[in-house]
């Protein structure tokens, strides 16, 4: 039997009968694909970019397999190569996938495309998807970039981003008397004091600067397009804009020279030895000062939000999607394998037996045990945590211009023109002048319509 006629081979009949029979063993519908297998011999093929959270997952994915008589072929590569071979295949119209890795910056583009399956004619289905698995308790503002405009759902969300400021050398801010900065310019006053102190940076960063410097753009009032996702015009050289690029650039001042090319690694062993002061990056590139086993700082160390700017306090958060692509063979099957592995289940799983902290379900990020395991010296980084991921899902959708299919084009334009301004090349105002000129021609050559 090919995989295509053994998934259409389910009857609602069946799946009714096999319901009846699980409904009360469990909350779970693993019990129900165990007795059914309905799915038995289905080779899955699946990708995403290389992640530990498919590190971690691969190590149960061999129970799915039992469970469900499939098999998984998983294939994971560099995050560059992934997005380009996925958008490959998916704009194709390929069927190589069942499931894909719904990429944060490409979300916008494939949905528009409509190279996605609608995921809500899984879950608005009782045979398919229990109640238990609750869609509603993923983080509303991690799930913001996976729905079209009418708030259909085309991919949830398994790893998220929140933008966290994380102090290493907190004795040496005491005894300068500074406190943790609050706002931008308290920012730059902490930094320039501390630099050089004891051989120690103010601060680090890494060189995507389309990541680091949006926080500052918006925080001064400004954006990276006019008015995304509906007006996509680029707004690089407004006076907020050139005023978030040059504050910016003096604070790198205080950081460690070559920070222009460091990686995010880099950044983050800078911290971890105490090197550099302070670190402004996703919760999980900041939290290993306290957590991990290599830093040297534990006892210094604070992780708290990133200051505010004066016009808005715009933190960025991102997260990743799992999704199934519309041409996809075995979408049913695929479904079974995105339903066990963002199930609350799995989800404590990685929390409890590996610390993987970065999940996007609500009732798992306020569990007793998921605080109990993110809570050092006195600070819930859940907390801090959850509080900056569910942000844009309140009020204004501030990162809509990250997941606006132009926003590729112009980033690598933003990148371009703010190292021109860092290393002194051009001032702001030119710099960023040039860039809103290359950014209009290139999205014109790409076929936007301005």
């Amino acid at each position: 039997m090919t995989n295509a006629s053994r998934a259409s081979s389910i009857t609602r009949r069946k799946l009714l009968k096999a319901s009846a029979a699980g409904a009360a063993l469990a909350v779970f519908p693993a019990p129900l694909i165990a007795q059914t297998k309905p799915f038995a011999g289905v080779t899955l093929h699946g990708a995403s970019f290389q992640h530990r959270f498919f590190t971690l997952l691969a190590k149960y994915i061999p129970e799915f397999e039992d469970k469900t008589g499939m098999k998984v072929d998983l294939q994971l590569s560099a995050l560059p190569v992934y997005n380009q071979q996925a958008n490959l295949e998916l704009s194709s119209g390929g069927s190589a996938y069942d499931f894909v890795n719904v990429t944060f910056t490409l979300a916008t583009r494939w949905i528009a495309a409509g190279l996605l399956a609608n995921l809500d004619e899984f879950t608005g289905d009782a045979n398919l998807t229990p109640a238990e698995w609750n869609p509603k308790d993923f983080v509303d503002g991690a799930q913001v970039p996976y729905r079209d405009a009418k708030g259909a759902t085309y991919g949830y969300s398994w790893e998220g981003g929140a933008m966290l400021m994380g102090l290493s050398r907190m004795d040496l801010m005491e005894k300068k008397g500074l406190k943790i900065p609050k706002t931008f310019a308290e920012l730059q006053q902490v930094c320039a004091e501390i630099n050089g102190t004891d051989g120690v940076s103010g601060l680090v960063s890494w060189f995507l600067h389309n990541w680091n410097l949006p926080p500052y753009i918006q925080g001064f009032g400004g954006n990276i397009f006019k008015n995304p996702p509906g007006d996509v015009m680029p707004a690089l050289n407004t006076p907020e804009a050139i005023q978030g690029v040059e504050f910016y650039a003096k604070l790198l001042k205080s950081a460690p020279t070559g920070v222009l090319t460091y990686t995010e690694d880099q950044a983050r062993q800078a911290m971890l030895t105490g090197r550099a002061n302070i670190f402004i990056h996703s919760s999980a590139w900041v939290t290993p000062i306290l957590l991990s086993d290599e830093s040297k700082v534990k006892e210094t160390s604070r992780v708290v939000r990133s200051p505010a700017g004066p016009v808005h306090d715009y933190p960025a958060s991102n997260s990743q999607g799992l999704g199934i692509p519309k041409n996809a063979k075995n979408q049913k099957a695929a479904w079974e394998f995105i339903k066990w592995a963002l199930s609350p289940e799995i989800s404590m799983k990685l929390v409890r037996e590996h610390g993987h902290s970065s999940i996007c379900r609500r009732s798992i990020i306020t569990s007793d045990d998921y605080r109990k395991l993110n809570t050092v010296n006195g600070q819930d980084l859940g907390a801090l945590y959850l509080e900056v991921l569910e942000q844009p899902g309140k009020g204004e959708n501030y990162m809509a211009y990250r997941t606006s299919k132009e926003f590729p084009i112009v980033g690598d334009v933003l990148n371009k023109a703010f190292e021109q301004v860092a290393t002194g090349q051009l001032p702001a105002k030119d710099a960023m002048n040039a860039a809103q000129d290359q950014a209009i021609a290139a999205l014109r050559r790409a076929g936007t319509k301005l």
